[in-house]
């Protein structure tokens, strides 16, 4: 496959930098991430942001079927002439922004949840693992590469500076297991830090679910809004819908003291604050 850069060039175009377009330019390190992934051929995989299609081929070697979705019209012409060239026949592009575009309908066709892949830009790291924590259902396991400091939130624990929303959210529902590392070198252009790639694997219901995950995403957004203060405070100020007696209250059930700052709470004590305080706010 010829170069990335080469390729731009040929069509006079260049990598856009407000869509965080860094191009995999070693066709090894993709063919290394699919089957490090251990993707099947009764897989069927959806594929953010595919760019010029360095993972897309040999996902669609190894695959049933792939939907890549892509945001940028430039880039669809050589998507397709590079899957025509390679005979590729079962990749559906899709131009679209991955936050509009329909899961449900996606699974629909696909007729079993959806396995995702996507080398993600930072500036929409977050925003697609809360799409796909809400959506999945729909979805068996993500393999995403992310920039270093995005992926250490994601696997954070308690008590760390990187340990935050995502990483409760997705310590609830998910396993999150680093795959792979993977140079800035090998990426034009170049970005400033090194990517590792990720394998999140979500998994079934918990013994002690929340009773409202919508009110449990509310509460850890409030308790790490103001992270310099304490949990009470934070959650005080945090817009929610219930007074300070009340969060004083649901705060002495769980057995948590308000005095302790929102990075020090488990996913497990976010669970049982969610429950008490759950009581107040329905």
């Amino acid at each position: 496959m010829p170069s990335p850069k080469s390729i731009l060039l040929a069509g006079n175009l260049y990598p856009k930098k407000h869509m965080g377009q860094n191009f995999l330019r070693d066709p090894s390190t993709a063919e290394m991430i699919v089957r490090k992934a251990q993707v099947h051929e009764d897989d069927v995989v959806l594929e953010i942001g595919p760019g010029l299609g360095a993972l897309t081929m040999p996902l669609a070697r190894s695959a049933s079927h792939v939907f890549a979705v892509e945001k940028d019209r430039d880039l669809m012409g050589f998507l397709r002439g590079g899957l025509s060239m390679e005979g590729l026949e079962n990749v559906t592009l899709i131009n679209e922004d991955i936050l509009n575009v329909d899961l449900a309908l996606i699974t629909e066709k696909a007729g079993r949840p959806l396995l995702v892949f996507g080398n993600l830009p930072y500036n929409i790291s977050s925003m697609v693992l809360l799409s796909m924590i809400d959506h999945r259902a729909m979805v068996s396991r993500c393999i995403f590469m992310l920039q270093k400091e995005m992926a250490r939130r994601v696997s954070a624990c308690p008590g760390t500076k990187d340990y935050g929303r995502l990483s409760v959210r997705l310590g609830y529902c998910a396993d999150v297991a680093k795959l792979a590392a993977v140079g800035a070198n090998l990426f034009y252009p170049s970005p400033r830090v090194d990517s590792e790639v990720v394998e999140i694997r979500f998994t079934p219901e918990r013994e002690q679910p929340v009773y409202d995950e919508a009110v449990f995403s509310e509460i850890i957004k409030a308790a790490f809004g103001q992270r310099r203060k304490t949990l009470k405070n934070s959650l005080a100020g945090g817009n929610l819908s219930i007074d300070a007696k009340a969060i004083d209250a649901a705060l002495a059930t769980a057995g948590i003291d308000g005095a302790r700052r929102a990075e020090t709470l488990s996913v497990e004590e976010f669970v049982a604050l969610t429950n008490e305080m759950w009581r107040y706010m329905v």
